[in-house]
């Protein structure tokens, strides 16, 4: 299984959206809270290409971007192999 880790925010419902969707994939995710820590949210934007917004979501350490990004690789058949680690 692929290693997955979410920047996200305690107050944002795309944050909330997103984590559901992998809950329902049961799939196992580390979360990581940027709110009031403005290193994290430095650190997340780094490795994000710059994209300050959250959630921002990795899959192995792949920037997959945010919310309706994960979305749209579930509707495109894309998401599953990459949490499978065979993408």
């Amino acid at each position: 299984m692929a290693r997955v880790e979410i920047y996200s925010s305690d107050w944002c419902p795309y944050c909330a959206r997103a984590k559901s969707l992998l809950k329902k994939k049961g799939v196992a995710y580390e979360e990581i809270v940027v709110d009031g820590k403005p290193e994290l949210r430095m650190k997340m934007a780094e490795r994000a290409g710059g994209r300050s917004t959250v959630p921002q979501i990795f899959i192995d350490g792949r920037a997959i971007g945010g919310c309706d990004d994960l979305y749209a690789l579930e509707k495109k058949g894309e998401l599953d192999p990459l949490l499978k680690g065979a993408a």
